[in-house]
């Protein structure tokens, strides 16, 4: 039970950090080119991909948190009980990306890799919190 609740946690936190991350490569990768984004860029892509999915998964956490305990504890879970799910989250994708690009850059060879890395990167995390605590990313 908690394995699998813990997964679905995970997974809501890799969709909503995946959205900021690889959207904000993605941007980057569109406005620059396909296969090339500057060297000296390289940094401010990843630190700016990081950024943008942490955002997008406190927003999405704390919307699908609403409902269940108000706007300010979702958002205060969210932020709160969330971050060391999605910075190991987060490293992990953009990780995996280096490793398998050299590059930020998103393809659909790299796409389920990055995925994963950042699922696997946070599930044992959030396994840890929800039996310590009885929640993680969030209370459901």
């Amino acid at each position: 039970m908690i394995a699998r609740r813990s997964a679905k946690n995970t997974f809501w936190c890799l969709l909503g950090c995946a959205l900021g991350d690889l959207g904000t490569i993605a941007g980057f990768q569109f406005y620059y080119s396909p296969e090339y984004i500057p060297v000296d860029l390289w940094t401010l892509v990843w630190g700016l991909a990081m950024i943008a999915g942490i955002c997008t998964s406190v927003i999405l956490e704390t919307f699908i948190l609403w409902k269940q305990v108000g706007p300010r504890e979702a958002f205060r879970t969210a932020v709160g009980m969330s971050m060391v799910s999605m910075l190991l989250m987060e490293a992990a994708m953009n990780l995996a990306d280096f490793g398998m690009m050299g590059a930020p850059v998103i393809t659909l060879t790299v796409l389920p890799v990055t995925l994963g890395a950042g699922f696997l990167a946070a599930w044992p995390y959030n396994y840890w919190r929800l039996k310590k605590h009885g929640k993680c990313c969030h209370g459901s």
